[in-house]
């Protein structure tokens, strides 16, 4: 029997140590946290300020917790390892406190941390182990708090003012508040125009050309003031003319200029190999290199890092901890690859020391740089026991950390200054740079020269079939091989010399106009988070997801788009908490947390440093926090009803027009009986409720069969009196409605265009999972499609999965032709939740909705059957009197009486046999239908019919569309990773 217990948080990760550490130990995994605050509670002691937190056994984890404890009363030492930093840490912690009390008295409770999951690491982190760390479970402790206390206390607030569902968050509302005023920024640009102008020159007929740019006149360089900065600096556009007027007048100039080679500098440039990579720099290479979003790029690495089966070396880590901002590598490392570089390409490679990197000044330096665990796994040697995306982000990880040890690479670079002397003399300047020694950019090269070699083989094969079938085509015989000499004309310099007159082949004024800044895309807003100190490494793609899956943004072709109520909650949080969401005190406070992981700030003065200024800021915005729940504010726009002035209101999905004349009064229901005996008090009791114009109507079923608009009180009594005589003689229902409009149409300007061509010319980003990286797959459930991990099977399993939710922008509804039958109002084409529909647009007064009706009067209670489709897409047919008929039937009812029994209709049953008619009443042939759960089987009343009537042939079974995977920002995480 094992006699020790080891836990980590996922069962990959549990398999992999397992197979290391042997029979003697057994792992098992915690499948994350365990213990956590209370959802239906603040769970954070306020009134004495001592900021204690309540922790209990998180929902769904009391059976994991349970298996602990009898395995580790059962166990001579248990080992708490999960990852190497705070939320680690804690994990170790909670674990702790679960299991203490289940242990035998002297057992041993340790912590062990390895930054690699390798056979020796793991082996040497045994024999190292330590208690946990009570600093890094404070530090960790602290940030669960922080976020606790403004989730808790602010969400309520925008329940009230803005919807309920809202929620705010400490450091996800500041990374909004960064996109919003992006946003801001992009609407309030102006353009500028500017010019350039270049020259195509050339040092004699048929030389080879260049191109050189315009950069002063008289020596004083060109420039266009390009207004100032957010310090108020002026900022200007360098070699460039400001219109066209003063473009002609140089043009003018330069068509009658002599040219010539004024100065040459050539100089040797050096360009530096870059640090092993940190957390942020990996997503931000993924994103820019192989086009990975954040959460792929964490959950391949993942992968990576837990283990992959490498043949018969078995379950192998292949890469250090993901989680880091340091640069550095382990001497031995540094040491392996050296030597790995200096063997594969020789000592001119290699420089004379190692090179060493700088962190930034406020890492935490917990960890190594993310590196691999051995250079001896060369990515296209291991390339088939990876999936493609792992082998490229391996690939990628592993050049870093070798070229990372290796010389710079070192170019050749020459500056040409040249002079146009016309009446004034035009300065231009054009550079080239030639690879002189590749260096470290060595992989980067060799893979130039493989793509180089790809594209002439392909271009080789092109002029091949071209002259097979044009014998010599003119176009075959412009495919150059994209190795030669001419490829390359454009990024060199012919040999000029000082002096040299020059030839000008063409001048190319080119008008521009400067463009806004660009939005961010995940890569470039990790990029300004780290920058700005806001988040750390572990916290940036829960950052990300988070205002995603929270409607706040919007992910249009690669790019974060603010939504018109992440709009509205960031100008309302910035406002009324101008010191809490503040980028500066945000990335203060991640200082205070880093300085309570090292021992030196108490974490209960960082919080009541924190409360102070968050309570005066939360009781004033409790009293003066704009009410946009209700608000109505005038507008120009017209009602296309009434041609009333429309209001602008704030609804469940945003922003609205309303019409001016809405009324949420209710008719009032006349009684004919009252009216008759006392005129005048069934008037007043219409005037206490009304004002004038008001309608008077004779209804049956919510129809109007006498309608009269009324403006003063004679004219109301009178009109009652004669819709009360039509009333009585067709058995009509009086009632009086005041006068109002329910036009209403949806504020498009306010919310991002997902139907614009970036959007419709944007591949669809497929979905990942969270955990592992991999693709997910579209799976129909009970409660309709889901997003679902392909790894559910697999040892160990990935559950992961996502709801689908309807939370999305609907096309505006399309007016047709067609009359409605029920009320003759036209019918509109609408976008509902399972599809388009067509419907009366006098909804709510008129219901009707267009249906497919069969010809065959309904077996239960003589309506019309029609044609609907469930949440899985399965065909049915259904009464239309429904919920008041429940009849249904799977097969599709046929307006033929049976010959044998006299049933009113028949069925169509398809089989593997054929195409069938069939009496309802053959019990034999019909398919058998499911009992509901917990209900009995009800007999056949009717008696047993055995006609049955081929048709045709077995019907073909349709091809079911293809899913199309769904947006991830229309996905919510609904399970957490299990592995």
């Amino acid at each position: 029997m094992a006699r020790n217990l080891v836990i980590v948080e996922s069962p990959a990760k549990a398999k992999t140590i397992g197979k290391y550490l042997g029979s003697d130990y057994v792992v098992e995994a915690s499948i994350g946290h365990i213990m956590d605050l209370p959802k239906n509670d603040i769970g954070v002691e306020l009134v004495h300020r001592t900021f204690a937190p309540t922790l209990i056994v998180s929902p769904g984890k009391e059976k994991i917790v349970d298996r602990l404890k009898k395995l580790a009363a059962k166990s001579d030492a248990v080992f708490l390892a999960p990852d190497p930093d705070r939320e680690g840490e804690a994990i170790a912690a909670h674990l702790k406190f679960q299991l203490d009390p289940a242990v035998k008295k002297g057992t041993p409770v340790r912590r062990v941390t390895f930054n690699e999951i390798t056979k020796k690491a793991v082996k040497a982190a045994f024999d190292h182990t330590r208690d946990v760390d009570v600093n890094l479970v404070d530090a960790q402790q602290t940030r669960r708090v922080l976020d606790r206390l403004v989730g808790y206390q602010i969400s309520p607030l925008l329940w009230d003012k803005v919807r309920r569902g809202l929620s705010a968050g400490r450091v996800q509302t500041v990374a909004l508040r960064l996109i919003v005023e992006r946003e801001r920024e992009i609407n309030a640009f102006k353009p500028v125009e500017y010019w350039n102008i270049d020259a195509v020159l050339a040092p004699g007929k048929g030389a080879q050309e260049f191109t050189a740019r315009m950069v002063g006149v008289r020596g004083q360089s060109i420039r266009v003031a390009n207004g100032v900065d957010a310090e108020g600096k002026e900022q200007f556009l360098s070699n460039a003319l400001p219109d066209k007027e003063a473009i002609d007048e140089v043009m003018a100039q330069l068509e009658k200029a002599t040219w010539r080679v004024r100065s040459i500098e050539k100089k040797e440039r050096k360009q530096n190999p870059k640090a092993p990579f940190t957390t942020s720099q990996l997503q931000q290479q993924a994103a820019g290199r192989l086009g990975f979003n954040v959460r792929r790029t964490m959950g391949v690495a993942q992968r990576l890092y837990e283990g992959i089966e490498i043949g018969s070396e078995g379950t192998v880590g292949l890469i250090t901890y993901m989680r880091t901002d340091s640069t550095r590598m382990s001497p031995d490392a540094v040491k392996e690859v050296r030597d790995w570089v200096g063997k594969k390409f020789g000592d001119k490679y290699l420089p004379a020391t190692e090179n060493v990197y700088k962190s930034k000044k406020d890492a935490q330096d917990a960890h190594e740089a993310i590196r691999p665990t051995s250079i001896s796994f060369v990515p296209d040697e291991i390339r088939k026991y990876l999936s493609d995306e792992q082998y490229r982000l391996y690939k990628l990880i592993w050049e870093r950390a070798v070229t990372s040890q290796m010389v710079p690479a070192v170019f050749d670079q020459t500056t040409v200054d040249i002079e146009a002397k016309a009446d004034v003399s035009y300065d231009f300047r054009t550079t080239g740079s030639i690879l002189k020694f590749d260096g470290f950019l060595k992989f980067e090269e060799e893979a130039k020269k493989a793509k180089a070699a790809r594209d002439a083989k392909a271009a080789a094969q092109e002029k091949k079939l071209a002259a097979a079938s044009a014998e010599g085509d003119d176009e075959a015989e412009s495919a150059k091989d994209a190795t030669s000499e001419d490829g390359s004309a454009d990024r060199r310099l012919p040999e000029l010399k000082d002096g040299q007159a020059l030839t000008c082949n063409k001048i190319d004024p080119q008008q521009k106009f400067t463009q806004p800044p660009p939005r961010f895309n995940e890569a470039s807003l990790v990029k300004t988070l780290e920058e700005k100190g806001i988040g750390r490494p572990s916290t940036y793609a829960s950052i990300i997801n988070t205002i995603q899956e929270r409607d706040y943004v919007k992910k249009i072709a690669q790019k974060l788009v603010p939504t018109e109520i992440g709009m509205v909650v960031t100008e309302l949080l910035v406002k009324n908490f101008p010191y809490i969401f503040e980028t500066g005190y945000t990335a203060q406070l991640e200082g205070e947390l880093d300085s309570v992981e090292a021992g030196t700030e108490k974490w209960t003065d960082l919080l009541n440093g924190f409360y102070g200024h968050f309570e005066k800021e939360l009781k004033v915005a409790e009293t003066d926090m704009e009410d946009i729940k209700r608000m109505e504010q005038e507008t120009q726009e017209i009602c296309d009803k009434c041609g009333r002035p429309l209001i602008l209101k704030w609804g469940k999905f945003g922003s609205f027009y309303s019409c001016s004349n809405f009324t949420r009064l209710k008719p009032i229901t006349v009684a004919l009986g009252p009216l008759k005996k006392d005129p005048k008090a069934a008037t007043k009791k219409v005037l206490a409720t009304f004002s004038f114009p008001m309608h008077v109507k004779a209804m049956h079923d919510e129809m109007p069969e006498f309608n009269e608009e009324v403006k003063d009180k004679p004219a109301l009594m009178e009109s009652l009196q004669r819709a009360a005589v039509k009333a009585r003689e067709e058995g009509l229902k009086l009632v009086v409605e005041p006068d109002t409009c329910d036009f209403t149409k949806e504020n498009f300007a306010a919310k991002p265009d997902l139907n614009s061509a970036a959007e419709a010319d944007a591949e669809q980003e497929e979905e990942f999972c969270d955990n592992c990286g991999r693709t997910m797959v579209l799976r129909n459930g009970p409660w309709g499609p889901f997003m679902a991990c392909p790894g559910y099977n697999d040892d160990p399993p990935c559950k992961t999965i996502r709801k689908l939710t309807q939370k999305v922008q609907t096309k505006p509804p399309v007016q047709l032709e067609e009359p409605c039958p029920k009320c003759g109002k036209p019918l509109l084409q609408r976008d509902g939740q399972y599809g388009e529909f067509i419907a009366c647009s006098g909804y709510p007064k008129c219901k009707y909705v267009k249906q497919e009706i069969l010809d065959v009067p309904c077996p239960k209670c003589g309506g019309e059957v029609a044609v609907r489709k469930n949440k899985r897409g399965d065909t049915f047919y259904g009464c239309t009197r429904y919920p008041k008929c429940d009849f249904t039937s799977n097969q599709k009812l046929v307006n033929e009486t049976c010959p044998n029994c006299d049933s009113a209709y028949l069925v169509e049953v398809a089989n593997a046999e054929g195409t069938f008619l069939v009496c309802p009443n053959n019990h034999t042939k019909m398919p058998k239908r499911r009992v509901k759960k917990g209900a009995e089987e009800v007999a056949p009343t009717a008696p047993e019919c055995s006609f049955e009537k081929k048709i045709g042939p077995p019907k073909v079974k349709e091809e079911v569309p293809e899913r199309t995977k769904p947006d991830p920002d229309k996905t919510r995480t609904l399970v957490e990773a299990m592995a």
